[in-house]
């Protein structure tokens, strides 16, 4: 599944990457989101949904997409 922060909510991490991209001489960057990436083999993905929502992200402040079989 793939977590990022909702829109609206302070992103620092976000904020740090977009402000040192041109710095470092790469142009036309804006809006970056910094996420994160949770992979997990399970063997009933029905649960996949509840695990989201009480532990693995915080739907204050994230919002989560599931994504299976992402590509290497």
């Amino acid at each position: 599944m793939l977590i990022r922060p909702k829109a609206g909510i302070l992103d620092p991490q976000g904020i740090a990457v977009e402000r040192a991209l041109p710095a470092l001489g790469f142009s036309g960057v804006s809006h970056v989101h910094v996420g994160r990436l949770v992979e997990l083999e399970l063997d009933d993905p029905s649960q996949l949904e509840e695990m989201c929502r009480t532990l693995l992200a915080n739907p204050l402040i994230e919002d989560y997409e599931i994504v299976r079989d992402l590509p290497a």
